[in-house]
């Protein structure tokens, strides 16, 4: 944003935010929550700015066990659950997972056991070659856009764990373009999504997936998880997860 832009946003003089930014003038409490919040910063970093600014931190940040997250835990086990029998998953801020429903656990069966050790990192889970990797069919799509996701993330915090990640994910084995027996993901999916496409005991399945997230956190924790919910991108897809819950509930 310009400065005039922000100043704009925040309802102040530009000469007033130039004073700040060049140090010329201290910010009041308020005023660094109020650019916080016209910035979309996190709030992580916002207690960070809060601190600089020689002010206390606002924002907790709790374990999602914490009796106080008690309300958050249950909504996020009642999406968990209410998502069945399609698979969903919650995830922090570095991709560990918190939890997850029965579906997304049965389609990691074969996975090898230490990538399924606390703490479980998603991504890695996803692209490692003893993980998810040789049931992907579409793996150069879909691990491609799951390195975008994470490089985005890296261009919006700089975390240095995230860094680390998208590291260890580049060094793992390049994937071929795609199966010679696997579709043409744009050309099935008319290029609007990419879509997970997993080879199961019971099929191939194609998913797609959308993320959850909390729409006012005031805790640090909440405000960076979010819920990964997949659903069936064809017909087929859905008719099996439909039975294979069937067949688990009898």
């Amino acid at each position: 944003m310009s400065q005039l832009a922000l100043a704009g946003e925040a309802e102040i003089s530009t000469r007033h935010l130039s004073f700040l930014e060049t140090g010329r003038s201290a910010p009041s409490r308020d005023m660094v929550l109020r650019l916080a919040d016209r910035l979309a910063v996190p709030l992580r970093d916002r207690n960070i700015l809060l601190v600089a600014a020689g002010y206390a931190p606002m924002f907790p940040e709790r374990t999602l066990g914490d009796p106080a997250l008690q309300a958050a835990r249950r909504a996020v086990d009642l999406v968990l659950q209410g998502h069945e029998p399609y698979p969903a998953l919650a995830v922090d801020r570095h991709w560990t997972l918190l939890a997850a429903n029965k579906a997304a656990t049965r389609l990691l069966a074969g996975t090898a056991p230490a990538l399924l050790q606390p703490p479980v990192n998603v991504l890695r889970l996803s692209l490692h070659p003893d993980g998810l990797v040789p049931r992907i069919v579409n793996l150069a799509e879909w691990r491609a856009h799951l390195l975008a996701r994470l490089r985005h993330q890296i261009e919006v915090s700089a975390d240095p764990t995230l860094v680390a990640l998208v590291d260890e994910l580049r060094a793992y084995p390049a994937p071929r373009k795609t199966r010679p027996d696997g579709p043409v993901v744009n050309d099935r999916y008319a290029g609007t999504v990419v879509p997970l496409q997993l080879v199961t005991d019971v099929g191939t399945l194609a998913l797609i997936s959308t993320t959850t997230i909390f729409g006012t956190p005031i805790d640090v924790t909440l405000s960076e998880l979010a819920i990964e919910s997949f659903f069936p991108a064809d017909a087929a897809t859905a008719e099996t997860l439909r039975h294979l819950a069937d067949d688990v509930a009898r």
